[in-house]
């Protein structure tokens, strides 16, 4: 992990540790950053309307995943968090120590494995993620549809939402 910190990546490309071992994907394209800016606004005005429900949104984050062979540290698009402690100085907050209530991918290219396979299974074994979502606009960036895993007992249901649903 401290190689992965200190390393220089080239950039255009996201890169995240699972299992100890470096994956590596291009940098969102502009209708999947639209997509993500889009849902990532949604969320912050919402967080701020109701922070009895969600009290910190953000777009870079890091999902420490235990129990793993070696480091697993996705990193979703957006990560939604309840009851954080937000007036501790931001010098004293670590990925580590913090859990997400409830992660998104944005999906428009790129490999859906992971988002739709891998990511699955992962954010499963974080007990405090109630929900994922995936925001599939593979066919049309324009019409998404909403993917979401919401968690019941050891295992997720999932229902999917197509544009212009509630």
């Amino acid at each position: 992990l401290d190689d992965f910190d200190d390393a220089d990546f080239e950039s255009g490309f996201k890169y995240e540790l699972i299992d100890g071992r470096l994956y590596v994907a291009p940098a969102p394209n502009p209708p999947e950053n639209r997509l993500d800016t889009w849902l990532l606004l949604e969320l912050a005005w919402y967080a701020r309307s109701h922070p009895e429900v969600l009290n910190y949104v953000t777009p870079k984050s890091r999902v420490f995943v235990r129990g793993r062979k070696g480091v697993t540290a996705p990193e979703p698009d957006i990560a939604c968090y309840a009851n954080l402690d937000t007036t501790r100085p931001f010098g004293e907050w670590s990925w580590r120590d913090m859990s997400p209530l409830i992660v998104v991918e944005v999906l428009v290219e790129g490999d859906p494995a992971k988002d739709l396979e891998r990511n699955v299974e992962l954010y499963l074994s974080v007990p405090s993620i109630k929900e994922y979502w995936v925001l599939d606009g593979r066919g049309n960036p324009e019409e998404p549809t909403l993917i979401q895993h919401r968690r019941y007992g050891k295992r997720w249901v999932v229902r999917a939402f197509p544009f212009g649903s509630t």
